[in-house]
C-alpha cells in the first residue's frame, strides 16, 4: 500500500532520510517497502553478511565499464545493463550503485576502470544506454559520482577547483546526457567542488535538476556526509549508510529551528517517490537472460572491447606456429585459487566471480594447438623475486615462432581509495618484455589493465600490442579468439594513451594535500593533445582491425534540430569486420576559446568483406553549443563549422564545412 508523506510523523521523516543500515532504506517494520542497494562496477557485489562483511556472494564478473566503453557499441551496452539488472533481481537489490560517469582527467586515477571515458559526450551516451537497459529490466540506476571525483588522492577532503564553463561542458555533461534515460537516483561525490563538499553542493544539484532535467533522488556516497542538516538543505535527499551521530545532530538541529519541516519534507518525499518508482519498475519483471547466458555474454563484451593497438602482421596467429608464453597474467588460475577476481580493479566494484580463473595456456593449447611453452617470469605485482625467472622465458622466446607476454596491473594497483603511482608496468614485466623481444622479433604483449599504460620503454621493440582491459568471466576465451583470428578485433580506445604521465594536462596543474586546480579547463584528454599538437602513444578512438576500411562519399543534410552526417564505409579487405567511425565538430574562427575539435557522434558498423555500408549520424543543436559564461547559458555562435569524420581523433578521413547564421545551417 502506498504511504503518503502526511501519514509519516516528523520523527519518521527525519529517520527516513538517514537510511536504515549500510544497504537499505528505512521500512519502519514493514510500514514502508525498503529499498535495497548494491555496489557495482563489474557486476553485483553483495556481502554475505552486511553486518560482519565476511565476504561477498559470488556473482557474474563482467568486463569493466572502461572495457565496455571501448566497444563503442550501444546494443552491447544495453544488453550488459539488462544482464546486471537480472543479477540485481537474483540478489534482491532494487538499485545498482552505478554507472560511474566521472571524466578520466588523470590517467593515474585508481578508479578509471570504473568510468567510461575522457570524453563527456561518449561517457554520457554510454551511460544513457546503460541506464535505459538497467531500468527497463527492473533495477534502478544511481549515476555517480556528482561531481569532479577524478582522482582518489585524499578524496574525503580534496577540493576540485573548476571554472563554470568547464563544469558545464566537461564534468556536468555526461550526467546531463544520462538524465535523458530518467535514472531514479544520482550519487554525490566525496570531494569538494570549489570548496564545497559534494554532499552539500546545492549549486550543482540545482543545475542537475533545473538544467539537466533530473527528477529523482540524490543520495550520498557512503560516509560522504559531514553535516546532515547542511546536506539536506542543499538537496541531498538520502544519507547512506546510517550514521547515528549524524541522525541525532539532525534531530537536534530540527528542534533548534536550523532546518524546517518543509525542508525535511522535500527529502522525505523523494525517498517515498524512489520506493514507488522501484516498485513500478519491478512489476511483472522476470529474468530476461539466464545465468548461463549472462556468463557467456561476458565473452561477447570482451571480444568487442579488446583493442588491437599495434600489429606488424604477426596477428592473427597462424596454425603450426610454435608459441612461447610468459607472464603471471596468462595463468592467474595457477596462483590464485580464490574466485575473487584479481584480473579487475579493486574496491567496491570488485566481485567474486562464478567461474574459475582462466588459464591462457590451457585455452591456447586448445584453440591454437602446436608446441607451446610457458614460464611465469614475474608475479602479479612484480616484486616477488621467486617468480622472476626471466632467463627461462628468454630461452623459450628464442626457440619459438611467436612470443606472447601477458602483463598488466590489477586490483592491487588500480583500486578505489588510491591512485596509481606510475603509468608504467612493474620493472620485472618491463624487463621480461625487453629481453624476450630482443631474441624474438615476433613478440606480442597482451595487456590486462584498467587505464592507460606508458609503453615508452618497449613499444618500439615489440611486434603487436593487444589491450584487453579487465575482461570478466570469459575473458580468457575472448583473448584467445582475438589472437587466433576467430574474432576480428573492433574495439577502440575511449581514452588517450599519452607517451608519459608528464605529457598529460593533469600533470601540469597545481595540487597540494587539499586542492587540485583544473588549470587545463576544457583541454581534457584528446582536446589538449589535439589542440596543441602534442604527440601521443595511441590517440583517442584508435583501434586496429584484421580488416581494412575506406571512408567515402560524405553528404550533409540539414534537419529541424541539426544536421544529418552521412558517409560510406567500404571494407577493402577479404575479411568481414566492424568499424567505429567518429564524427567531430570544429568551430572555426570562434570568438570564444574552443578546443580544436570535439566528438559529437559515432557509429559502429558491420561491413562484409568487399562490401560497403552507408552510415548516418545525426547531430542535434547541442553539437554546436558552448556554455557562455557571459550569458550564463548555452549558446550557438554564428560562424563556420567543420564536420570531420575519422577512424580516430588523429585520423581525419572526410570533412565538410557548414555555416550557421541565426540558428540556420547553410552549406559551403
Amino acid at each position: 500500500m502506498k504511504i503518503s508523506l502526511k501519514e509519516l510523523s516528523i520523527e519518521e521523516k527525519l529517520r527516513l532520510i538517514c537510511g536504515k543500515d549500510c544497504w537499505n532504506t528505512c521500512d519502519f517494520d514493514g510500514k514502508l517497502k525498503r529499498v535495497k542497494v548494491t555496489d557495482a562496477s563489474m557486476g553485483v557485489r553483495m556481502p554475505k553478511n552486511p553486518e560482519n562483511w565476511d565476504g561477498d556472494k559470488p556473482s557474474v564478473s563482467y568486463p569493466s565499464l572502461q572495457m565496455l566503453c571501448n566497444t563503442w557499441n550501444l546494443e552491447i551496452t544495453r544488453k550488459y545493463a539488462e544482464c546486471v539488472a537480472d543479477d540485481c533481481l537474483d540478489y534482491g537489490a532494487d538499485i545498482l550503485l552505478g554507472p560511474g560517469v566521472n571524466i578520466k582527467r588523470n590517467p593515474l586515477c585508481g578508479r578509471n576502470f570504473e568510468y567510461f571515458s575522457e570524453d563527456p559526450y561518449l561517457a554520457g551516451v554510454m551511460a544513457r544506454e546503460y541506464v535505459w537497459g538497467l531500468q527497463s529490466e527492473g533495477a534502478g540506476a544511481c549515476v555517480k559520482h556528482f561531481c569532479c571525483n577524478n582522482e582518489e588522492f585524499n578524496r574525503l577532503q580534496q577540493s576540485s577547483e573548476v571554472d563554470e564553463r568547464t563544469l558545464r561542458e566537461i564534468y556536468y555533461k555526461p550526467f546531463e546526457i544520462a538524465m535523458e534515460a530518467k535514472p531514479v537516483s544520482v550519487m554525490s561525490s566525496y570531494n569538494r567542488i570549489n570548496g564545497v563538499y559534494g554532499s552539500e553542493y546545492r549549486k550543482g544539484y540545482d543545475a542537475l535538476r533545473k538544467d539537466c532535467g533530473f527528477d529523482g533522488l540524490i543520495m550520498s556516497d557512503w560516509d560522504a556526509v559531514r553535516d546532515r542538516t547542511k546536506a539536506a538543505k542543499a538537496g541531498c535527499d538520502l544519507e547512506m549508510p546510517f550514521n547515528s551521530s549524524h541522525y541525532e545532530a539532525l534531530v537536534a538541529d530540527f528542534k533548534a529551528g536550523k532546518i524546517t519541516e518543509e525542508e525535511i519534507d522535500v527529502c522525505a518525499q523523494r525517498v517515498l517517490d524512489l520506493i514507488e518508482r522501484c516498485e513500478e519498475m519491478q512489476k511483472g519483471k522476470k529474468r530476461k537472460h539466464t545465468l548461463e547466458n549472462r556468463i557467456a555474454f561476458t565473452q561477447e563484451i570482451a571480444e568487442e572491447g579488446i583493442v588491437l593497438l599495434k600489429n606488424n602482421g604477426v596477428l592473427p596467429l597462424r596454425k603450426g606456429q610454435s608459441l612461447s608464453m610468459c607472464g603471471w597474467f596468462a595463468r592467474p588460475c595457477a596462483y590464485n585459487h580464490k574466485r575473487l577476481d584479481f584480473m579487475s580493479g579493486g574496491g567496491s566494484g570488485r566481485v567474486e566471480r562464478l567461474t574459475p580463473m582462466f588459464d591462457m595456456l590451457e585455452i591456447m593449447r586448445k584453440e591454437h594447438g602446436g608446441e607451446i611453452t610457458y614460464e611465469p617470469a614475474f608475479s602479479e605485482s612484480g616484486v616477488d623475486s621467486s617468480f622472476m625467472c626471466t632467463g627461462s622465458a628468454v630461452d623459450n622466446a628464442a626457440a619459438s615462432d611467436v612470443n606472447l607476454v601477458f602483463a598488466g596491473t590489477g586490483a592491487n594497483i588500480e583500486s578505489e581509495g588510491g591512485d596509481r603511482q606510475s603509468m608504467k608496468l612493474c620493472e620485472a614485466a618491463t624487463r621480461t618484455i625487453l629481453e624476450t623481444a630482443a631474441v624474438n622479433k615476433n613478440t606480442v604483449v597482451v595487456l590486462f589493465a584498467g587505464s592507460a599504460i606508458d609503453m615508452s620503454d618497449w613499444i618500439d621493440e615489440v611486434a603487436a600490442v593487444v589491450y584487453v582491459g579487465f575482461p570478466g568471466e570469459k575473458g580468457g576465451q575472448a583473448v584467445a579468439n582475438v589472437l587466433t583470428g576467430k574474432t576480428n578485433p573492433s574495439g577502440k580506445l575511449s581514452e588517450t594513451f599519452p607517451l608519459s604521465f608528464e605529457d598529460t594536462p593533469a600533470a601540469q596543474c597545481y595540487r597540494d594535500c587539499k586542492v587540485t586546480r583544473y588549470n587545463e579547463g576544457l583541454d581534457v584528454g584528446y582536446r589538449s593533445y589535439d589542440t596543441y599538437g602534442i604527440e601521443v602513444l595511441f590517440p583517442f578512438g584508435h583501434g586496429l582491425s584484421y580488416s581494412e576500411f575506406d571512408y567515402r562519399n560524405l553528404t550533409l543534410k540539414a534537419t529541424e534540430d541539426g544536421l544529418d552526417v552521412s558517409y560510406e564505409i567500404a571494407n577493402v579487405s577479404a575479411r568481414d569486420g566492424k568499424e567505429v567511425s567518429q564524427v567531430y565538430v570544429r568551430a572555426m574562427g570562434s570568438c570564444v576559446y574552443r578546443p580544436y575539435k570535439e566528438l559529437k557522434g559515432f557509429a559502429k558498423t558491420f561491413v562484409k568483406a568487399g562490401g560497403k555500408e552507408r552510415v548516418t549520424v545525426r547531430l542535434d543543436r547541442r553539437a554546436f553549443e558552448y556554455w557562455s559564461a557571459a550569458k550564463d547559458g548555452w549558446e550557438i555562435e554564428d560562424g563556420v563549422y567543420e564536420i570531420i569524420i575519422g577512424a580516430s581523433v588523429s585520423e581525419e578521413l572526410l570533412s565538410a564545412k557548414v555555416r550557421i547564421a541565426d540558428g540556420k545551417i547553410s552549406f559551403l
